[in-house]
């Protein structure tokens, strides 16, 4: 039996590099999951790799109180209710002073990044309370945990989830919904990726290599990495953790 048999979960970001590997960690432990991303054709090949027997996928954008309505519906009509939560969306922004960091990014990066998840939190609770509880696990970062200049809006979201967290596992715990973070260091990404070509336009390799240098680790995380510590939380085995920010990070905050 696997470690979350004939458990649901709705992911999402689900079509991104962490997205993928916990779907199919979660689907390889006896999982159903519900895929949340923004572009239809990344979603169908998620789908399509894991098997539409067990998995599914819903077009939406996590910042809409409508959308996320309609994700979370869609994994009750068709897999009977939600037990796990991985709210996983989020964009980078832009790596820029905070002089010069434009308004509408900021706004977009706050959006996606703490009120997808807020809306996505505010909807699954009432369901997860008819399935006797569930698991939320939440994508933060090391930026949630220390600073990090030039990166002020997925900074300040990355933190703010932390704050969130908390909150909602006091609120969830007399439901027996527990809420966790996860905060990875750089990962083998589309994200990770988009930051070397900032850092180093011209020599993206370099970028790579000197961050992850600076990991102690001496290398990026892989989405597998992410995923594990993910699934544990999502998993029975982790049923006395609430209110925790789990550092996925190769000792980058030691």
């Amino acid at each position: 039996m696997g470690r979350i048999e004939d458990k649901v979960a709705v992911i999402t970001g689900g079509s991104g590099g962490i997205g993928r590997a916990a779907a199919a960690r979660f689907v390889a432990e006896g999982a159903k999951v519900m895929l949340v991303d923004l572009e239809e054709s990344a979603l169908q090949e998620v789908v399509s790799d894991l098997g539409s027997n067990v998995a599914s996928y819903c077009v939406s954008d996590v910042t809409s109180a409508v959308d996320t309505e309609n994700y979370v519906q869609a994994a009750v009509e068709q897999f009977g209710g939600i037990d796990i939560y991985l709210a996983n969306a989020g964009i980078e922004g832009k790596i820029v002073s905070i002089v010069d960091y434009d308004e509408e990014t900021f706004d977009k990066v706050i959006a996606v990044n703490v009120k997808g998840v807020w809306l996505g939190i505010k909807h699954m609770f009432p369901v997860m309370q008819e399935r006797g509880g569930g698991s939320i696990v939440i994508t933060s970062s090391t930026m949630g945990v220390k600073g990090a200049a030039l990166f002020s809006a997925y900074n300040t979201s990355k933190h703010a989830v932390i704050g969130l967290m908390r909150s909602t596992a006091l609120e969830g715990a007399q439901h027996n919904i527990r809420v966790n973070t996860v905060n990875p260091s750089p990962v083998e990404t589309r994200m990770m990726r988009s930051l070397e070509a900032s850092f180093n336009p011209e020599d993206t390799d370099a970028a790579h290599a000197q961050i992850a240098a600076s990991i102690p680790l001496q290398r990026y995380g892989e989405p597998e990495d992410i995923a594990n510590i993910m699934l544990f939380l999502a998993s029975d085995e982790s049923s006395f953790l609430t209110g925790g920010v789990y550092m996925a990070d190769g000792g980058s905050t030691a």
